[in-house]
Formats: C-alpha cells, sequence, structure tokens
C-alpha cells in the first residue's frame, strides 16, 4: 500500500498552511468539545476564516463512534460541496474525518451503508489529518473503526482511497492530554507496532515503520506521560503513532486488537485502556512463535542486555511490557473496570468472531487459548 502523504511535523508547524487553503471555498473541520478550545486549534479555525469563504465546523465528535454517530454527523451540515476536510484530534475524531473525506466527495454511490457493506469507494475530498493524541496512527492508516451497538461490537471500514493528503505532526498540541490518557494512547502505539511487526502478514516494508517506531517509543513514552511539556519526547511519540499507523497499512495488528474489540463494543472500555491490560498476557501467549522478532525488538530497548540469548530477550521484552504498563499506572485486570467472570463466554465468542485479525496471529489459537488469556486479566 503506498502511503502519499505529505508530512509537516515540529513545533508551530501549523501557524501558516495557507499554502493549502488557496483553492478552497468550503472546509470541514472536524473535531471535539475537548480539543476545539485548544489556543492552536482556535488559530487554525482563524486561519481558515481569514482564507476560505465558508467553513463548517463539526466539534462533537464522541469518543469511539458509532455509524449512529455519523449519521448525525451527516445530518448535522447544511451542506456537503466540501474540498476540504480537516480533522484534529484523537483517533475518534481522525476517523470520522476521514468517513466524511469520502462521504463529502460527490460520490452519490457512496454512503456510509454502503461503505460498512464493502462497497469500495473511488475518490475523496483533499483531507489534512491533525493528531492530538499519539496513540491509534489513524492519520498513516487506511482504517476507519466504528462501534455497532446492535451487535455490541466493533467493524472497520478499510480502504486505501482514505489516507489522507496530509498531515500534521504538531507537538503543543498533545500537551494537554491527562497522563492517564497519554498513557494509553502510547499504549496503543505499542500494540501496533509490535502486532504488526510479529504479525503473519509482517513484510520488510511494515517491519522497517515497526523498528523505527518502536525505537522512538521506548526511549520517549515515559518521559513524554511524565513531563508534558517535553516537546521533543511529544513529537518523538507523534511519530512512533504514525509509524505504527504505516506498519498496520502494510501488515495488521492480531491478537491484542481481536481481544480488545469486544471489551470496547459491549463495556464501552476505552481503546487503549483494553489493550494495555491485554499487551503483556497476549505477547507472553505468542512470544515462542515470534521469538526471533522479540528478540529485535528487545534490543531497541534502552537499557537492553545485549548479551542474552534470542529467548532471554523474548521473555525480557514481555517483562519489560508488564512493567511499563504497571509503571504508567493503566489498569491491569478486568475486574478493576467492573468486568467479572460471568461475562467470559461471552468475550471468547466475541474475540474469536474477529477473524480479519485473528488470522494474522503467528501461532494458532483456539478458544480454550482465547478463554485462558481473558482469565489472567482476573
Amino acid at each position: 500500500m503506498n502511503i502519499n502523504s505529505t508530512i509537516i511535523s515540529g513545533h508551530h508547524s501549523l501557524q501558516d498552511i495557507r499554502y493549502l487553503l488557496n483553492d478552497k471555498r468550503h472546509v470541514l473541520l472536524v473535531t471535539d468539545k475537548n480539543i476545539v478550545g485548544l489556543p492552536g486549534v482556535q488559530t487554525l479555525i482563524a486561519q481558515i476564516k481569514n482564507n476560505v469563504p465558508q467553513l463548517s465546523l463539526i466539534d462533537n465528535v464522541p469518543a469511539e463512534p458509532s455509524q449512529h454517530d455519523v449519521e448525525a454527523i451527516l445530518n448535522q451540515l447544511t451542506a456537503t460541496d466540501v474540498d476540504a476536510v480537516i480533522g484534529v484530534g484523537g483517533g475518534s475524531v481522525l476517523d470520522v474525518a476521514k468517513l466524511l473525506s469520502l462521504l463529502c466527495a460527490g460520490d452519490t454511490t457512496i454512503t456510509l451503508k454502503t461503505l460498512l457493506a464493502g462497497i469500495t469507494p473511488t475518490r475523496r475530498t483533499v483531507s489534512l489529518l491533525v493528531p492530538t493524541t499519539a496513540g491509534t496512527g489513524s492519520e498513516a492508516t487506511p482504517n476507519a473503526i466504528l462501534a455497532i451497538p446492535e451487535q455490541e461490537t466493533k467493524v472497520g471500514i478499510i480502504t486505501p482511497v482514505m489516507l489522507p493528503d496530509y498531515v500534521a505532526l504538531v507537538p503543543e498540541l498533545t500537551t494537554s492530554m491527562p497522563p492517564h490518557i497519554a498513557a494509553s494512547t502510547g499504549i496503543d502505539a505499542l500494540c501496533h507496532l509490535i502486532e504488526c511487526f510479529t504479525a503473519t502478514v509482517a513484510n520488510p516494508v511494515g517491519d522497517n515503520y515497526a523498528l523505527i517506531g518502536l525505537k522512538k517509543l521506548f526511549a520517549n513514552i515515559e518521559t513524554a506521560v511524565h513531563e508534558p511539556e517535553n516537546l521533543e519526547a511529544r513529537l518523538n511519540m507523534l511519530w512512533a503513532s504514525y509509524y505504527g499507523g504505516a506498519a498496520i497499512a502494510h501488515s495488521g495488528t492480531h491478537l491484542v486488537h481481536a481481544m480488545s474489540y469486544p471489551l470496547g463494543g459491549k463495556y464501552h472500555i476505552p481503546h487503549g485502556v483494553a489493550n494495555a491490560i491485554l499487551l503483556a498476557p497476549c505477547m507472553r501467549f505468542v512470544q515462542t512463535a515470534a521469538q526471533e522478532k522479540f528478540a529485535q525488538a528487545y534490543d531497541l530497548l534502552p537499557d537492553a542486555d545485549l548479551s542474552l540469548s534470542t529467548s532471554q530477550k523474548a521473555q525480557e521484552l514481555v517483562a519489560y511490557f508488564t512493567a511499563l504498563v504497571k509503571r504508567l499506572n493503566l489498569p491491569a485486570s478486568l475486574q478493576q473496570l467492573g468486568i467479572d467472570k460471568e461475562h467470559l463466554p461471552y468475550l471468547v465468542e466475541s474475540a474469536l468472531q474477529v477473524q480479519r485479525l485473528m488470522k494474522n496471529v503467528p501461532t494458532t489459537v483456539s478458544a480454550d487459548d482465547v478463554r485462558d488469556i481473558y482469565l489472567t486479566l482476573f
């Protein structure tokens, strides 16, 4: 998959984007209530108003949006003759912005219903994505994830047509994240990187993205969480997240994400938190099958002991994942989130239905295996 986005990055990199707006008549800005008031976003809005005849502002994208939320947002638009879509926010906002770039492209055959049915669009409106969390990598993936409340799960709409024209990695827009959000989104990026690196569909292109991203993430995640004004660490985490998204675009996630889907779809556990709980147990399950790659990833840790054997490195990497989640003060059990063992049958059945991801696991996975992994979380 060819990612042709132009990337703008660095402190104050959004101060002057008039050159992106020169010929635009109607810009749609998509964000949420937590983000719209940030000084950098207000400056961006002022730039758009000063350079474009019409601005439509959607600032109520919810976390973990459903298809009904997207339909409601479409109904908010008084006109869909949009010639640029700008998404500023976390993964939910960016996913919705990507979908709107398809739905506002003037092709009447493309609706949310047809996208969910797997119909492939052929064009999008010009798009700029600006992540304000360093985790989902949505700005580099061809995916948009929607909750389907009726099925108590999530689905992915996947098409390379959604990949944006422009991406802006602006570290100061991430400094308002509370530590627990910086931590959980950072772990989400880590899951993307290590899962794609060890997937059955892994390949040299995706592996290169994953290795670069892992090195940046290992060196910066804890600093970024504990020192929110450290713009260098925040920018490096944005890049780690971007590389995680690029790895997804060329490879794919597997066990952690498959098992986290029902936790988000039915119990509304934030995606990064669900992934954090599952990271170490799932990686412990696959470590033997992916030992060489685990060792490669371990070697990227700042304090890696390069004298260890391959199997020892794999074990130490899983130990690092366990310790990292603990140091970042993220939940380590489902009971902390109000889920008890009576929910196990549903969780197992739902996770196994995510075959799009389960087929990427580097070893065979049975229903008993999935059940046993969930059991470690109680």
